[in-house]
């Protein structure tokens, strides 16, 4: 399967209801084992750079060209799709032209008005060449590059007039946020997510940050209409995790120098 557009596959997941996974990159091994991942399971992926994360990779072309050669090089068959997330109006139009298949434009922090103007015009450059298009509504808590969010519920009006921008699927505060989730977080709220997908019927919603939300939480979200769900800070503390592991068993073996060969190795 081509990389693709995220349009379809997002739109099939609401229509089924079921979503699907997108999961940030931040480096070869992650892509590595998020692809591996998905083709076990026979699922469509997107795989995200945050703008931080592109540029620590050495930018949006190299992203975007080391996904292409791995979905190439690992035999993959899933539908993937190259996603930028949380990416500022410029970062999106770069995005859009280096060859990535879907970018969310987040104007969150913005006045709503230029919110919504400059989603059009990332919806106009971006479905000219077939890319499809998240915008964000509501800021969602936690911190996101630089962007500090309090974990606000998405005016239902509001998301109302981003959906008429003719994006493909909104990102849209239900009292989630980015981050571990601390002990006194009170939860998604439901109420506010069924009334919000009663105002945008049958258009796809996505869960920012999915890591840390119960299970049962996150299946009633898709019952309600959530069609994406992303996922980051769960992968870098496992990541985290196995590195810290790695060290230890290095300095307790020095001959386990040449990780690539080992029978941990993603490939493997």
């Amino acid at each position: 399967m081509a990389i693709v557009s995220a349009e379809k596959f997002i739109k099939a997941a609401r229509e089924n209801g079921y979503a699907v996974g997108g999961f940030n990159t931040n480096n070869l091994e992650w892509t590595q084992a998020i692809l591996r991942a998905a083709e076990a399971k026979k699922a469509p992926i997107l795989i995200q750079t945050s703008m931080g994360a592109a540029k620590y990779m050495g930018g949006y072309k190299l992203c975007k060209t080391l996904i292409e050669n791995l979905v190439e090089s690992m035999g993959i068959t899933v539908p993937v799709a190259i996603h930028l997330d949380h990416g500022h109006f410029e970062d999106a139009l770069e995005c859009i032209e280096v060859g990535y298949t879907s970018v969310m434009f987040d104007g969150s922090h913005l006045p709503l008005e230029e919110n919504l103007e400059k989603a059009k015009e990332v919806v106009a450059k971006a479905h000219a060449k077939g890319v499809s298009v998240e915008a964000e509504v509501g800021t969602i808590g936690g911190e996101e590059d630089g962007i500090v969010g309090g974990g606000e519920l998405a005016p239902i009006e509001d998301a109302k007039a981003m959906v008429a921008t003719g994006i493909d699927f909104l990102a849209a505060g239900i009292g989630n946020i980015h981050g571990p989730y601390p002990a006194n977080w009170q939860g998604l709220h439901l109420d506010h997510l069924e009334k919000l997908t009663a105002a945008v019927p049958g258009f796809p919603i996505v869960l920012h940050g999915g890591s840390g939300i119960p299970d049962d939480q996150i299946k009633a979200a898709i019952k309600l209409g959530v069609a994406k769900v992303n996922v980051n800070t769960e992968c870098q503390i496992a990541f985290a995790k196995a590195t810290r592991k790695f060290v230890a068993e290095y300095e307790a073996n020095e001959e386990e120098y040449d990780k690539k060969n080992s029978s941990t190795h993603v490939n493997s």
